[in-house]
């Protein structure tokens, strides 16, 4: 199948959760002759009809599942274990006081009764520890013996597939996998029409937070940044690769210079831009040579939770980077608090030019860019969906109605990677990416 010039493609993102093949859903030929085809590119899982395929994929999010529920189960147990080791100087007290009574009751007192009573009222939350360590025990045992069917269904897939067959497979995935990248790359910007089921790479952090990975185009960086919370922080986790932040391992830490505000921060070109805290300030931290490289203010930009988004979180000003460039989301009071776009220059930070949408910020869920187009959702809350879209292009907008699946039910972070055409977010302490269906013209792909 030749795409001719101009062909319309609807295309899903590279992340695992489509079901979808190859599809042409309709072809019919434009006023001026030329060849209109509609079809659905598929994701990575290419062989979705072997049986095997399905195992597999169920068998990953079984993992998965251990895996958080092991996760949960060693924090908690850390945090009771160092409540019970803050609590032994208590207990050896009323240990001691104990046996001198019995050795010489008439050593007891009121007032010293009293102070015992007290001290036990103090210990009364260890009997919750206890309880929870017997509930533990029990989940424990659970999960190992979910471990134990996994590793019986591990080796009987080993034993169907064989080890040629499955690199043999594997090889081919890798192969299609290329020439859809290589397709992609030509592919121009498009319109986004439907947003996936919501795939959880990982469950850490507290209830507001952002993560990230490189957003210009072309780029070879695997990197993974992780910036938990949305007030003064200034921890930034940097992993190796996406395995690497899905396992928690093989991190460094950037400590910045200056502490953020909110969660709209973006890395773009190896430098991470974000909020200064209680400012309008823009600051563009460069990785590589753990510095700042500028800081520029956005002139008339509300700060300090004055324009946030519906969550609040001081999200004022949101950068964002999409095929165009690198952008920021904010409102002033001159404009009467309505969402404020503008273009910026990567090298100095300075506004090239802004858009007034129209849409108050204060009702915005979270808002990201695809191809110059900003996408605002109506809820940061469930049943949120893409309800407004204001394309910079023609600085026109249009209300839309694209819905997706708020699964944690708590979004504080929400941003559109270019590069893998998927959306980010930062759901109540998980990290989730959705694949995204953008409408394309195609302009020269074989």
């Amino acid at each position: 199948f030749r795409f001719p010039h101009y062909s319309l493609l609807v295309l899903q993102g590279l992340y695992p959760g489509s079901e979808e093949g190859w599809q042409v859903y309709s072809t019919a030929s434009d006023p001026d002759g030329r060849c209109v085809c509609t079809v659905v590119a598929p994701a990575r899982n290419l062989c979705k009809r072997d049986p095997r395929s399905r195992q597999l994929r169920l068998l990953t999010e079984q993992v998965q599942n251990v895996s958080q529920s092991m996760e949960v189960v060693d924090l908690r147990t850390s945090r009771d274990l160092q409540y019970v080791r803050d609590s032994e100087p208590l207990l050896r007290g009323v240990d001691g006081r104990l046996q001198t009574y019995v050795a010489n009751p008439r050593t007891l007192t009121t007032k010293g009764l009293q102070e015992l009573k007290g001290q036990m009222s103090q210990l009364r939350p260890l009997l919750s520890v206890v309880e929870q360590y017997r509930l533990d025990l029990q989940t424990l045992a659970t999960l190992r013996l979910e471990l134990l069917n996994l590793s019986i269904i591990l080796a009987a897939i080993q034993e169907e597939v064989g080890a040629y067959d499955y690199e043999e497979l594997q090889q081919r995935v890798l192969l299609l996998e290329t020439r859809l990248h290589s397709c992609m790359n030509k592919l121009g910007c498009g319109r986004l029409t439907a947003v996936s089921t919501p795939i959880t790479v990982r469950a850490s952090g507290s209830r507001f937070g952002s993560w990230m990975t490189d957003a210009m185009i072309p780029s070879s960086d695997s990197r993974v940044w992780s910036m938990d919370g949305y007030y003064k922080g200034r921890r930034v986790l940097e992993y190796r690769t996406m395995g690497d932040f899905t396992k928690g391992q093989n991190f460094v830490q950037h400590l910045l210079p200056h502490p953020w505000a909110g969660t709209g921060h973006v890395v773009y070109n190896g430098s991470l831009y974000y909020n200064k805290h209680q400012s309008n300030i823009l600051i563009q931290y460069h990785f590589r040579s753990r510095s700042v490289l500028l800081q520029r203010s956005l002139s008339g930009a509300g700060y300090n939770n004055t324009f946030p988004y519906s969550w609040g979180g001081s999200s004022d000003i949101d950068l964002m980077a999409d095929e165009m460039g690198l952008w920021a989301v904010y409102t002033s009071i001159p404009n009467a608090g309505n969402i404020m776009v503008s273009r910026l220059d990567s090298r100095s930070l300075e506004v090239l030019r802004s858009w007034d949408t129209g849409f108050p910020k204060r009702s915005a869920g979270e808002a990201f860019m695809i191809c110059g187009t900003l996408y605002v959702t109506n809820s940061h809350l469930a049943g949120a969906k893409v309800h407004f879209a204001y394309h910079t292009n023609s600085s026109t907008y249009e209300y839309t109605d694209v819905p997706f699946h708020n699964q944690y039910s708590h979004i504080s972070m929400m941003d559109y990677n270019p590069r893998e055409r998927a959306l980010y977010t930062w759901n109540n302490g998980h990290q989730v990416l959705y694949n995204v269906t953008l409408f394309h013209v195609i302009r020269n792909c074989d």
